[in-house]
């Protein structure tokens, strides 16, 4: 049997659930029903939009874009300010209420998840039914919506889920995804970025069926391995196990929530440095080097986004670290603000254990300069007059074990080999 993977995500979680408290407290209007943002002033940290009810979205109003915008836009604007522990409180509520479904439930942030349906699929008619008694049963025990998205692994769920919305049921099957799926625009793919969109709009690729019809190769050629994972999700290729537990973290990383969003890449960059030089100095530390290196963004509205790659060589030079994550990060950057990032490295290996190289690595040593082959001359010629070793380099020279004290410092007395006048002086 084929797996049957839900994706469920809360319709504007945090304006819905502050929707919800209002009502629950004696509030007569709906925040879903007027021009409504969660959001903030403009000295505060939270200066953006977070959420938007779909009447703001009428006017244009975006999530992410100042609240000063939003209220040029609408000036009768309703705006309330995030109330994060209860937000946090209404997801722990959602997260109790699926399990009594199944425990086979993958959170992936505060307000969506995966579910692994299969197991359970034969108490339903269908999946569709499935999804129905479980979107009905949250709209009626706690008063918002959710969209759920049904296919056979989690990036066609996660697609599904963004089709139309709120309160909605999408099927993405891999025999819908030609019809569904390919006529999107490229942006709309999952993990395709700002920064990857430009480039694929530049090779005339605009949906995501012209990715998925293109040459790999030359996908590869231009956004390297993301690229070929852009590729593989236009064709509807994704993973369909279910991480109900998190797994247990093996490696050194470090992430900061930035007093302002990081709205630029020069921005991001000089955090990625900070950050960089905070874990190749715990691997130097731990005598490691990381052979996977991850990148984290945490958006303005708390979605977040992970990337990573192995490393050619495990590494723990922390210009490496910095040019690796600031790479990952623009290959999925959407370009809107940041509220945090972080640097994370796996696949650690002992600093010491050899590495294997490639004839690349190899260097043919270097032809030396004019004054080197003088002096090289000379001492072949001083060698060859007076006996092999009369003249020798100072790191070759065999050190005596008695010691000079002279300021403070302790001198070593070395010998020096020369003619036989001169035989046993001491310099």
């Amino acid at each position: 049997m084929a797996p049957i993977i839900f994706h469920i995500d809360v319709n504007s979680a945090y304006l819905s659930w502050t929707a919800v408290e209002q009502l629950k407290n004696g509030a007569k209007v709906d925040l879903r029903e007027i021009p409504a943002i969660i959001g903030g002033d403009q000295k505060s940290r939270h200066g953006v939009v977070l959420a938007k009810s779909p009447e703001a979205k009428k006017y244009g109003i975006r999530t992410g874009e100042p609240v000063a915008n939003a209220f040029r836009k609408c000036p009768n604007l309703a705006m309330y300010p995030p109330d994060r522990k209860m937000y946090r409180e209404k997801s722990r509520m959602l997260m109790e209420y699926l399990r009594t479904f199944t425990k086979e439930i993958e959170q992936v942030s505060v307000d969506e998840c995966y579910m692994d349906f299969t197991s359970i699929a034969d108490r339903y008619h269908s999946p569709v039914d499935g999804a129905l008694e479980i979107k009905d049963g949250i709209k009626e025990r706690f008063g918002f919506t959710v969209n759920i998205g049904i296919s056979t692994n989690k990036l066609l769920a996660k697609m599904a889920s963004d089709f139309q919305k709120p309160d909605r049921i999408h099927t993405l099957f891999p025999e819908e995804i030609q019809m569904k799926m390919w006529p999107l625009p490229i942006g709309e793919l999952y993990m395709a970025g700002r920064s990857s969109v430009e480039t694929l709009k530049k090779l005339e690729i605009n949906t995501i069926g012209d990715l998925a019809q293109a040459d790999p190769r030359l996908i590869m050629l231009h956004l390297k391995s993301h690229g070929k994972m852009l590729w593989e999700f236009a064709n509807g290729r994704g993973a369909d196990v279910i991480q109900a537990e998190p797994e247990e973290a093996k490696g050194i990383g470090n992430s900061t929530t930035l007093r302002e969003d990081a709205e630029t890449e020069q921005e991001v960059y000089a955090v990625f440095e900070e950050l960089a030089r905070s874990v190749g100095g715990r691997l130097k530390k731990a005598w490691k080097k990381a052979g996977m290196v991850s990148m984290e963004i945490k958006y303005h509205d708390f979605r977040t986004v992970s990337h990573q790659m192995q490393l050619e060589k495990p590494s723990n030079d922390t210009k490496r670290l910095q040019e690796t994550a600031y790479s990952l990060f623009l290959e999925v950057w959407s370009g809107e603000p940041v509220r945090l990032l972080g640097i994370r490295t796996s696949k650690l290996s002992d600093e010491s254990e050899p590495e294997q190289i490639s004839i690349f690595d190899l260097k043919p040593p270097e032809e030396p300069d004019e004054k080197h082959k003088r002096l090289k001359k000379a001492m072949d010629e001083l060698n060859a007059r007076f006996g092999d070793g009369a003249v020798v380099k100072a790191s070759r020279m065999k050190k005596d074990v008695n010691t000079l004290k002279k300021g403070g410092n302790t001198l070593k007395k070395e010998s020096v080999r020369g003619n036989d006048a001169d035989e046993g002086k001491k310099l």
